[in-house]
Order: C-alpha cells, then structure tokens, then sequence
C-alpha cells in the first residue's frame, strides 16, 4: 500500500490499483485543433452545449484542452493527455508566445501600440509588455497582431478594451512554433514528435518536466 504523495513506482515492474482496479498509463497523444467560433473549451458541458472534445470524434485516450479559448474566440488549440506538456503551455513562466489577430472597428494609434508593448493596468494587475502591431487597416474594421505569454481570462481582449480598442473578433493564429497551417476550422491534427519537441524545448529553460501520466480531473487551463 502506498499513502505517501510523490512516491515513485517503475511502471515495467509494479501494478498499480485503486480501489481492487487497475492503474494503466496512457500512451501520451498530442492534437492541434482549429478550433472554429462556438464550442467551449472543455471536455464536458453540464448544459449539453458542444465542446471542442466533441469536434475529435470517438478517442480511445481521455483528453483535455491545453489551455483555452473563449466559445466566440478561433484558432490554434492544442488536446492532450500530457500533463507536462499542459503545464509547460499553460504557465506563465514558461513564457511561450501566444499569437492573436484580433478585429478592432479603427485601428490603434502608436501611443495605443506602446501601451500595449509596456504592459497594461488590468484589474488583476499589470500585464506583461506584449509586441502590438497593425496587420491591416480597413474603414469599418482593422486588424492588430498581439502576441502574449500570459493567459489569464479574456486577457487579449481586456488589453484591446483598456487601450480603447473592443475586439470584434478574435483568433490565436500561433503558440510557439506552431500554426493552424491550412486547417480549415473544426479540423484538426496529430502533433509530430520532431514538433511535441520543439514546444519542449522551448520552454525548457522554465522548471523541471512533470509528469506526462493521463490526468484524471480537468486540468486547470487559461484563456485568452
């Protein structure tokens, strides 16, 4: 009987049970969605509205979204069962890039940009310096690039919003090295191993790996 937290056990040698029932490792899987405008970010609605787990199809492994995206927020959205990998997406101090285009009615002035590039007061307190830029400037909409590592809630529209700048419509189009590519929305991908690495790599200046063992409740996530 084990009762001690963090006890290690060699999986080739020793079986795990919990109450009489076997403990099996999942095979670690790693799934890039193009998460289109609607379904939540969640493994399970308790209304019965879709969720992006829903847009995968029958699964073998139990997976959770690595992160989140708001229901009416697009983009690149990363489904796994790797612990360590969520947590190294997920946590500030891995600071991995976050890239958003986001629709603003007028585009922002450069005293906006600069706001935005030394960080902005939010309720919960100061964000860190983003890089801000205009994509595009239209007469009824234009489109700014914000690219983050943090992710608290809603925080890429807050930031727009305290800048004078409410997002219209929103879309993470990057998280580290890796796009959506010519994913059409609702589809999505397995990650390559050569491309599970480099996101490693690229937080391996950050803490120690984790565990990659399936979790077995939700793992808390951030949004945009």
């Amino acid at each position: 009987m084990v009762d001690h937290p963090g006890t290690l056990v060699d999986e080739a040698r020793a079986q795990v049970t919990v109450d009489g029932r076997r403990v099996r490792l999942q095979a670690p899987v790693h799934i890039l969605l193009n998460k289109p405008r609607g379904p939540l970010s969640t493994v399970v609605d308790q209304r019965g509205r879709q969720t992006v787990i829903d847009l995968l199809g029958e699964m073998q492994a139990r997976l959770y979204p690595a992160g989140r995206l708001d229901a009416d927020t697009e983009g690149l959205l990363i489904i796994t069962n790797d612990g360590d990998l969520t947590y190294r997406l997920t946590h500030p101090s891995h600071e991995l890039d976050k890239v958003y285009e986001a629709e603003v009615a007028v585009a922002p002035s450069l005293e906006a940009l600069r706001r935005l590039a030394q960080g902005v007061v939010l309720e919960d307190g100061l964000t860190a310096p983003a890089k801000a830029r205009v994509l595009r400037r239209g007469k009824e909409r234009s489109v700014v690039e914000l690219t983050i590592h943090e992710g608290r809630k809603r925080q890429v529209k807050r930031m727009l919003q305290a800048v004078g700048h409410p997002v219209l419509a929103l879309k993470r189009t990057r998280v580290g090295s890796l796009t959506v590519g010519d994913l059409a929305p609702g589809k999505w991908r397995r990650l390559t191993a050569a491309e599970v690495e480099a996101l490693l790599l690229a937080t391996e200046k950050a803490a120690p790996r984790r565990g990659t063992a399936a979790p077995h409740a939700e793992t808390p996530t951030r949004r945009d």
